[in-house]
């Protein structure tokens, strides 16, 4: 683990077992790894309290995989987004523990940082989604605030053609934290949420919906002029950066989230 490896070394130095050199030499590697075609960000952790994620479109499988490993070996928790089953087939072969959320379209490497949180500092985090159609984006979401280590609640199929749907989830909506509303077609829900609720609420259009909805940009814009305040926007099908956000915003609020200042 990162943070651990780090404070062993400064005990050792305090300790006398290693000198100041030794100590800078090992921790030279510690900032960025260079593999040629990548260099993993391995301070991410300390700067954000959240390591680097994996972006995998574009990349081939053996350059997720490389980069999968490199990160599993540092003992923190490794997400690789919007990836494939060849992605996914390639990041087994090094990293057998790895998981694929098929939904989600996610590999994740469970380790020690920073999921691990007691329960009363997790933050409470409902994800919901307008319609079945967006479950692929708000499971991204929701798998994210979860091995960022928040208590996740899932609300499917709640939008506005129905909105009594989502009514009757009012009691667990007011025990949340953070809320993550997931919507396409025209992207209304976020509105009413934010115009019911007192949280803070990160709205995710996805690309859900028939021509006119420009593959989500008829439901970012409406998410953008929304009139109901508190609403934060993040990018079309953007799952991961909903989750990271909620997380982000969670455990500020608990006093759980560590950075190095």
């Amino acid at each position: 683990m990162l943070l651990e490896r780090l404070r062993q070394i400064l005990e050792k130095v305090r300790e006398g077992q290693l000198s100041v050199e030794d100590a800078l030499r090992e921790l030279r590697h510690l900032p960025f790894q260079e593999l040629g075609f990548a260099k993993i960000d391995h301070h991410r952790l300390l700067r954000r309290g959240f390591p680097e994620a994996v972006f995998c479109p574009s990349k081939t499988p053996e350059q997720v995989a490389k980069i999968v490993e490199a990160m599993a070996q540092t003992g923190v928790t490794v997400l690789a987004t919007k990836a494939s089953e060849t992605h996914f087939e390639a990041v087994r072969k090094t990293v057998p523990e790895a998981k694929y959320h098929e939904l989600a379209k996610l590999i994740i490497v469970e380790g020690q940082e920073p999921t691990k949180l007691p329960p009363e500092k997790q933050p409470n985090i409902v994800v919901m989604c307008a319609g079945t159609a967006d479950l692929p984006i708000a499971e991204e979401a929701a798998l994210t605030a979860e091995y960022s280590g928040c208590k996740v609640t899932r609300i499917t199929d709640v939008g506005v053609a129905g909105i009594h749907r989502l009514l009757e989830h009012l009691p667990v909506l007011e025990k949340a934290d953070v809320l993550v509303v997931v919507a396409g077609m025209e992207g209304a829900l976020p509105s009413v949420v934010a115009g019911l609720m007192w949280q803070p609420v990160i709205a995710v259009p996805t690309s859900v919906g028939y021509g006119a909805s420009f593959q989500g940009l008829s439901a970012l814009l409406t998410m953008l002029n929304s009139c109901s305040p508190g609403i934060a926007v993040v990018n079309i099908d953007n799952g991961f950066g909903a989750g990271y956000l909620a997380a982000l915003i969670g455990r500020m609020a608990k006093g759980s989230l560590t950075v190095t200042t």
